[in-house]
């Protein structure tokens, strides 16, 4: 295989002067984070022919080879140097003619932008202390507790004794952050079951010493299809004061029923279809009345596990930005980041009717299958539809990464797969 990087991932003063040398018809959208959820949403605004800017701690990412891209580049990492991560992004926006739209896909990427507030963007969500306020854990059960939404029963360690929570929770039992990135680059992943008393104080007591709150949780029996996730696009109330935009838009919004993930036991999504219209029906109106209490605006995914002691869905998670495979609403007819883009320059973004269709990361998704006694759910069809290329025809069937008519990405995670190069993204 060729060692030849594709389209140049420049330094940040290099991305500057590349930036300064071009002109754009239209305000170009800034995608912060440039792995798998980066990619979908540079394609899935390139398909309304919106220039995107890729920019990274990194170049090892796949979407800076992406022909959706048309310049990519290193900034410096917002939990490294939050101040000059916020001069990083005024400095691209003034080498611009237009005010671009920024797209965080990582939590501290969002908290970065919302916390600094850089001039001469438009940031397509709500200020900080929303953001905060629905990303932390134990307010977002708090609210949800107010509003009659079902959620695990969960203990904030900072508030009841590690001895309670383990004798009200009983073993396993699962050890989750309150604000999650910090967490799993700690941890390497987004949570942590403890089988035993001798696991939790472990895992307890290295969340202290890295200064990383954590909540104990019940741990509810998992089943296929179990995780539900309601992926939407709100925009600005009509009670923002600063908000000049048409006040008819509707929350444009889209369910997605987890199949498969990998690793098996907490990894994440890699096999995901559209929800069946009860599931919609039911989930919808609890993640928006989550959101609309907390005065969140913007793209967001709240996660659902059904638990069947209870018989119902309990609400987990609410991240405020786009996840790993948005693709899926982009290509079911849901394009949430252009309505975040349209919304935010003052356009038009009419939604399409939602389709059925599935997304897979065929990376994970392979190794699920070689390495685990589980049944395939892609047919045949689907498989000669990936190898001939034809997938990219379907819109019942959508790859997170691999694409013969936007090559380039599958070619880089190659290289990180296969190479010398390293490369964790928890996206």
């Amino acid at each position: 295989m060729s060692t030849e990087a594709p389209p140049d991932f420049h330094s940040r003063d290099g991305l500057i002067e590349a930036l300064g040398e071009r002109a754009f018809d239209r305000p170009p959208a800034i995608v912060c984070n440039a792995h798998i959820t980066g990619l979908a949403v540079a394609r899935g605004l390139a398909t309304q022919g919106v220039p995107v800017i890729a920019i990274d701690r990194t170049g090892e990412g796949v979407a800076p080879y992406s022909n959706a891209v048309s310049v990519a580049g290193r900034v410096r990492y917002p939990l490294d140097d939050r101040e000059g991560f916020r001069a990083d992004v005024e400095a691209i926006a003034a080498s611009l003619d237009s005010r671009p739209v920024v797209f965080p896909c990582m939590d501290e990427w969002a908290l970065g932008l919302a916390r600094t507030e850089p001039a001469g963007v438009s940031l397509p969500f709500a200020g900080f202390d929303v953001v905060d306020s629905v990303l932390d854990k134990a307010s977002l059960y708090e609210r949800a507790e107010r509003l009659d939404i079902p959620t695990p029963e969960t203990y904030r360690l900072t508030e009841t004794a590690i001895d309670d929570a383990a004798e009200a929770l009983g073993f396993p039992l699962i050890v989750k952050p309150a604000l999650k990135r910090r967490f799993e680059e700690q941890f390497g992943t987004n949570l942590v079951r403890a089988e035993t008393r001798a696991e939790l104080d472990e895992t307890v007591a290295a969340a202290e010493d890295a200064g990383i709150e954590v909540l104990a949780q019940e741990a509810i029996p998992k089943s296929k299809g179990d995780l539900c996730t309601v992926g939407s696009y709100l925009p600005p109330s009509a009670d923002d004061e600063d908000d000049t935009s048409d006040k008819s838009r509707e929350p444009v919004t889209f369910v997605g029923e987890r199949r498969a993930i990998y690793p098996p036991e907490f990894g994440t999504t890699c096999l995901v279809e559209r929800a069946d219209d009860v599931v919609r029906e039911s989930l919808v109106p609890r993640a928006l009345d989550v959101l609309g209490d907390a005065g969140y605006s913007g793209i967001s995914e709240a996660e659902f596990l059904y638990d069947d002691r209870r018989e119902e869905y309990v609400l987990l998670d609410v991240n405020t930005r786009p996840w790993k495979w948005i693709g899926l609403p982009i290509a079911a007819g849901a394009n949430l980041p252009a309505a975040a883009y349209a919304e935010a320059t003052g356009g038009e973004y009419e939604p399409e009717p939602i389709r059925d269709a599935r997304w897979v990361y065929l990376r994970d998704y392979a190794a699920l299958l070689a390495g685990h006694e589980v049944e395939d759910d892609l047919h045949r069809e689907d498989w000669l539809s990936i190898l001939s290329g034809e997938v990219d025809t379907r819109t019942d069937l959508v790859t997170a990464v691999y694409s013969p008519a936007d090559p380039g990405p599958a070619s880089q995670l190659l290289r990180t797969e296969f190479g010398d190069r390293e490369y964790y993204c928890a996206c």
